[in-house]
């Protein structure tokens, strides 16, 4: 029997950790990472050598290889020292070479995949060095995805400074996917920056694959202040066209009150709210259950169980 064609997007921690559960299913995995960041050895690869951001692909690439744990220590792997190397990390520095060896990005990612063996394919949202810019609330614009987390201040949308364009291998991705999902992580800086292509919502529109958000567990200062579930379910669904989110993924345990408190006082952020009634009302298919694991007082997924949920729902269509 063909494996079922699982395509996430996303960006960051958040689509590095699903991954990490998904690739001990028998599915064909395809993640599209968006390539915004700009922040530390991953923004000064990019001033330098004017490629899309490697960060997000190293994290991702690390979580669906098989490699042994001493690689992914090598990879992620940060130079402590007062030259040049400063602060950045080996895997960082491996993507460029291999895009300078190969070309581009894509084929560079697909060379390096050989040397991780990898349980599935990584993409590159767009070959482009994109700027994310965000507008905030008050009218402000800031441009670059780590001025805008740095920001301080609630954003109302993002979009590009210029128009990108989105590889071929992800608009066949999404065209050949039997699910789609949305991964837990920073909605506008790492989630929406797929959706504003609009090649990338052409494609989703037209498929018929079901259409998941894994919903994050507390909210991000300026982002998500005070959203419940159906909130990040609105929000998204405000950048999908036609098609909307199908299936919601979701935590129903309350969190360690010490933990939560922690969280609150150190990042301003909160557990999020779990509103049953109104995302029956919007008529999603919700997945419930206790998705929390505790790694020394950092609040994670249980990414094995949200895998476990995404293939049970597979295997039952």
């Amino acid at each position: 029997m063909d494996k079922k064609k699982v395509v996430i997007l996303g960006g960051g921690t958040g689509l590095s950790f699903l991954l990490k559960g998904l690739k001990m299913y028998p599915l064909d995995i395809t993640a599209i990472v968006s390539v915004c960041d700009d922040g530390s050895s991953t923004g000064r690869l990019r001033e330098e050598f004017n490629t899309p951001a490697v960060g997000d692909i190293r994290k991702v690439l690390v979580a669906l290889s098989e490699t042994e744990p001493l690689v992914e220590e090598l990879l992620h792997y940060r130079f402590k020292t007062s030259s040049d190397l400063n602060g950045h990390a080996v895997g960082n520095l491996l993507l460029t070479a291999m895009a300078n060896i190969t070309g581009n990005m894509s084929d560079g990612i697909q060379s390096l995949s050989k040397v991780l063996n990898l349980k599935g394919k990584v993409l590159p949202l767009t070959e482009d060095n994109v700027v994310l810019v965000g507008k905030m609330e008050d009218g402000t614009i800031v441009e670059g995805e780590h001025h805008i987390t740095m920001c301080n201040k609630k954003i109302k949308s993002v979009s590009y400074k210029e128009k990108p364009i989105v590889t071929e291998e992800a608009l066949q991705a999404i065209r050949e996917a039997d699910a789609i999902i949305l991964s837990m992580g920073s909605l506008f800086t790492s989630i929406i920056p797929n959706l504003i292509c609009k090649e990338i919502i052409k494609e989703i529109d037209k498929s018929t694959a079901n259409i998941t958000y894994v919903c994050n567990l507390m909210t991000q200062p300026g982002e998500t202040d005070d959203f419940t579930v159906s909130d990040h379910i609105k929000l998204l669904n405000s950048y999908l066209g036609k098609r909307k989110v199908d299936t919601v993924i979701l935590n129903n345990k309350e969190l360690d009150k010490e933990i939560v408190a922690k969280y609150e006082t150190l990042e301003q952020k909160d557990q999020v709210i779990y509103d049953k009634e109104k995302l029956l009302k919007m008529g999603v298919n919700i997945i419930e259950d206790d998705l929390v694991l505790y790694e020394n007082e950092i609040i994670r997924h249980n990414t094995l169980k949200l895998a476990f949920y995404i293939f049970s729902e597979l295997i039952g269509k």
